[in-house]
């Protein structure tokens, strides 16, 4: 089993009584994990989507899908059909991994890293944060990268407000900011 989910299994309680919850199944969960690049800087180089496609699958250990545009829009000059980004939806052991090696291994590799922002939750507990370049895992490779790209990361969580959502992640060892809320 993986280890963050040993860790949630253990603090389930601890959340379930600072939330003010009646019953253990209305304590948040982590739903899954959604990693994007909006890749529209390389919509006529199919070479450049495959590398960003297998960069997201080596970082997330599991295979990244093409996003194709659905409409046409002339300004962007984007048509119906191209490739506009790379996306992979995580749930499960999977999840749990990687949000494992996220915030154990990943984020600390940043550069003057201070923490996550505590500014991106939605209102419904999810939270959505970005990162600037790939470089930090250590999965990849400086030579094997074409070009240096952010990502998206979305936490999707059963929680009904932000307090909820918060209270999960940091408890997960999530590093936010110092600061209030």
């Amino acid at each position: 089993m993986a280890r963050l989910k040993d860790k949630y299994l253990a603090l389930r309680a601890d959340l379930q009584s600072e939330l003010g919850l009646k019953n253990y199944m209305q304590t948040p969960k982590i739903e899954k994990i959604i990693i994007s690049v909006g890749a529209g800087f390389a919509m006529k180089d199919n070479k450049l989507i495959q590398s960003i496609e297998d960069t997201i699958t080596r970082i997330a250990g599991q295979k990244a899908s093409t996003v194709i545009a659905k409409k046409s829009v002339a300004g962007f000059k984007v048509r119906e059909g191209m490739p506009v980004g790379v996306r992979v939806t995580l749930r499960g052991e999977s999840m749990y991994n990687f949000l494992d090696r996220l915030v154990s291994i990943a984020l600390p590799r940043v550069k003057d890293f201070r923490g996550v922002p505590r500014n991106g939750f939605d209102g419904r507990g999810n939270y959505n944060f970005g990162l600037n370049e790939q470089l930090i895992f250590p999965e990849i490779s400086y030579d094997s990268i074409m070009q240096v790209h952010g990502m998206n990361i979305t936490v999707v969580t059963s929680a009904d407000s932000d307090k909820a959502g918060f209270a999960l992640l940091e408890k997960m060892g999530m590093p936010f900011t110092k600061g209030s809320n």
